[in-house]
């Protein structure tokens, strides 16, 4: 049983879940909507509806989910759960991304089993593939006024993640590859950036 009163640990002026219920039920009600372009669905709940992240929060937040092993709204949830409420929140938050549609998945795959090679239902599978590279690519191009904000700068930003695209998108790198090199420069940039904040606020 979810417990439905638990005082959370963050600072009371940001925007936050109020319970592990509150996580538990937001992120089974942001699971039931994810049918392929889940990050769309994340981006709205988390950072438009429900305010507990900032665009620039929600960014750096699916990037670490990104590079973690596993899916990554499954990732996003624990992180968020965790930083709340701790131990207790990633598995309230975890509950509710996997219950309800692991059992709607489970029934969908033994019905699927009978239709799989129908003609009419690997068109609908196609569509249904457009329709989520459509929904990513529009939250993709809504957050990136986020990058503006950047430690690293906005156009190195941009220019990595043109880089990363052709890399991924025209070239085939494997992704391995692409986290190990381009990954690595991009932490090495951020690094140097925030090691010229952190000496200028020393010296003022």
């Amino acid at each position: 049983m979810i417990a439905l009163s638990v005082t959370p640990i963050t600072p009371a002026a940001a925007a936050q879940p109020q319970s592990l219920g509150d996580l538990f039920w937001s992120f089974n009600r942001l699971a039931l909507q994810g049918f392929g372009g889940v990050l769309a669905v994340v981006q709205r709940e988390l950072v438009e509806e429900k305010k507990w992240l900032t665009p620039e929060e929600f960014v750096q937040d699916w990037a670490v989910a990104q590079i973690l092993p596993g899916p990554n709204v499954v990732n996003l949830s624990l992180m968020i759960g965790d930083r709340y409420f701790g131990v207790r929140g990633a598995l309230a938050a975890l509950c509710g991304m996997l219950a309800f549609p692991l059992l709607i998945v489970l029934v969908l795959a033994a019905l699927f089993a009978g239709v799989s090679d129908s003609p009419v239902m690997a068109g609908a599978l196609r569509g249904m593939g457009a329709v989520a590279s459509g929904l990513i690519a529009g939250t993709g191009l809504k957050l990136i006024a986020a990058l503006k904000q950047n430690t690293m700068g906005a156009h190195v930003c941009y220019a990595l993640a043109a880089i990363t695209f052709i890399a991924i998108a025209l070239l085939r790198v494997p992704l391995v590859w692409v986290l190990l090199s381009i990954g690595t420069l991009a932490c090495t940039w951020a690094y140097r950036q925030l090691g010229q904040v952190q000496a200028l606020a020393a010296d003022t």
